[in-house]
């Protein structure tokens, strides 16, 4: 027996090392049947002979594998959600509104909750750097909800102040909210500010579910301070609190945890539990094939205390973001949805533009940057003026305006242009007639490479003109997005080809064909035959052609060229001969001459 047993070991050992060595991983303290050492002299665990050894005695490898599937059952994921959060309609999303005083990291989880970078976050004890409200859907594990982040809540501040208004507006947005997470920050300890904003919650949000949540716990012992810090907050009065940090991640399982039962709840009590059995195509799909129906992303630029602000939520028809005399109030982009004739808008207010001094610090600084990528991804650009600061000074647009105008029509952008502040010029009709009559000339001198640059006069603090500016970005928008058959371009060409004058007939180009490739903005490729290039004289009056004979003016259209070989063609002629080839094969006697034609 001992003998089988040794030669079994070795087998095992040659072929599957490591399956012998998982046998039995530990040494066995006594055996009625003991095995001579290996002859290498390596201990390796004894080989067990099925025989009934007393208790204790012995490694099952069936023990050993239920032993890791347990381990591998304490070690599984958290519950999934009983409701598929991505089949809901994103305005029946349960919402939370993230709450608290400055400076405790709302902001930083409110981009930790939505996976991207968009709300500003920057160490400002003294002051409030988010001032509006913001809005986005927030990820969970499989969890999706709407987030909104507030300003900073300070019930001290002033009537009248800044501070005193964005806690107003954090008031008003409160009925949109189901549920509420009441950040402290608990390197802070308990503040006096915190204990207000929890009775200004249990005042304005008595029907609202509200989560204490322990910010910048990351650094704190969990046995130590932590468990102080989470009975100190006991006294706030909104049940247990849950240790989290916005900037590490820390907290989120316990996080979802707590949410996830919150939500099915919610969910459970909706109609159909908020899903559209009937209708689960998404808008993207259902306008797949017209490029026009897709949602609009509007960009509001401008310089700072334009009234952008203002037209924002004249758009929205809704008090969305904070307005005042105050230069310079947004730093942050907003983005906000709302519907308008059936089609989906994205909307941006972007802080005031700025040029780059090198005084700007801090959040000033962080909104330049902020303004400028969301300029990039915007479809439609609605540069807003001052008509009052352009009746009074020479010029309708100064430098920083024109260099937004640039760039948006370079990035092949669609430029709107809106004159505000109307309402002031009334009471002087020639100031008036100056602002109607010098705003149109001066953007097609500073942009002359775009012409019929829509520009409408509104006043955005009395409403005036909404439907003019949303009607102008949708015709901009359709223009934008225009295609065009090959076809009907070539019938164009040969038209128009005609009917211009060339400078020299031997010289001119000659088109092949002409054909559009992308749309957004149109784009347009000539075939040209030869090494023959168009000029830029040509190039402006193909693109002129093109504005006037589809009625597509007042947007970029970018015309490329691209060269046809000559030598290509005559090849493709050459491959269409026929009839018999000669074909002269040389051999050693004589040249002999065939006609394969007839083999």
């Amino acid at each position: 027996m001992g003998a089988a047993a040794v030669l079994l070991r070795a087998a095992l050992r040659r072929s599957r090392p490591a399956a012998a060595a998982l046998l039995l991983p530990r040494t066995i303290p006594s055996s009625p049947f003991p095995l001579p050492p290996p002859p290498t002299g390596r201990a390796i665990p004894p080989l067990l002979p099925r025989l009934p050894f007393p208790a204790g005695f012995g490694y099952s490898t069936v023990a050993a594998e239920e032993s890791r599937t347990k381990g591998k059952s304490r070690r599984s994921p958290m519950k999934q959600s009983r409701v598929d959060f991505t089949k809901v309609d994103a305005a029946l999303l349960p919402t939370i509104i993230l709450v608290g005083r400055p400076n405790v990291g709302k902001s930083a989880l409110f981009n930790r909750l939505i996976r991207r970078r968009e709300a500003l976050v920057y160490n400002t004890p003294g002051d409030h750097v988010t001032r509006d409200i913001r809005e986005g859907v927030a990820k969970l594990g499989d969890l999706r909800f709407r987030v909104l982040d507030s300003a900073g809540l300070e019930t001290a501040a002033t009537s009248g102040s800044i501070l005193a208004r964005t806690a107003d507006m954090t008031g008003n947005v409160l009925a949109r909210s189901q549920f509420a997470i009441f950040l402290i920050d608990v390197r802070d300890g308990l503040q006096p500010l915190d204990l207000e904003v929890g009775q200004w919650l249990r005042k304005h949000a008595s029907g609202i579910h509200t989560i204490v949540a322990m910010n910048k716990s990351e650094a704190l012992d969990e046995h130590g301070t932590l468990t102080s810090a989470a009975g100190e907050a006991h006294r706030l009065g909104f049940g247990d609190p849950v240790a989290i940090s916005a900037e590490t991640g820390l907290g989120m399982a316990e996080l979802y945890e707590i949410l996830r039962p919150l939500f099915e709840e919610y969910m459970f009590q909706l109609p159909n539990n908020g899903l559209n059995q009937d209708d689960l195509i998404s808008e993207a799909e259902a306008n797949e094939g017209d490029e026009s129906k897709l949602p609009l992303q509007l960009a509001i630029v401008g310089r700072p205390n334009v009234g952008k602000s203002t037209m924002l939520n004249t758009l929205l028809q809704e008090n969305r973001v904070l307005v005042g005399p105050e230069s310079g109030l947004t730093r942050d982009s907003i983005r906000a949805k709302f519907q308008f004739d059936n089609r989906s808008v994205y909307l941006v207010d972007t802080a005031g533009w700025m040029e780059r001094s090198g005084k700007e610090k801090g959040p000033a600084s962080l909104s330049v940057v902020q303004s400028r990528k969301n300029l990039m991804r915007a479809h439609i650009v609605a540069l807003v003026l001052d008509a009052e600061k352009i009746a009074m000074s020479k010029s309708s647009m100064n430098h920083p305006e024109v260099v937004i105008a640039r760039q948006a029509i370079e990035e092949g952008r669609g430029l709107v242009v809106i004159v505000n502040k109307m309402d002031l010029l009334r009471e002087n009709q020639r100031l008036l007639d100056k602002v109607l009559e010098a705003v149109p000339k001066e953007i097609q001198t500073v942009i002359p490479q775009v012409t019929g640059i829509p520009v409408v006069f509104v006043s955005a603090l009395e409403g005036r003109g909404r439907l003019a500016v949303m009607h102008q970005v949708i015709e901009t928008y359709e223009k934008w997005c225009f295609r065009l058959s090959t076809s009907r371009l070539n019938r164009w060409l040969r038209k128009v080809m005609s009917r211009h004058s060339w400078k020299d007939s031997a010289t001119q180009p000659k088109v092949k064909y002409f054909t559009q490739v992308k749309a957004r903005p149109p784009t347009f490729v000539a075939f040209m035959s030869g090494k023959t290039q168009l000029s830029d004289t040509d190039i402006r009056f193909l693109t002129k052609s093109l504005k006037e004979d589809f009625n597509i003016g007042g947007i970029p259209i970018r015309i490329l060229q691209r060269s046809i070989p000559r030598k290509a063609s005559s090849f493709k002629s050459n491959i269409k001969k026929r009839g018999s080839t000669i074909i002269r094969m040389k051999t050693d006697k004589r040249t002999e001459v065939s006609d394969p034609t007839q083999s």
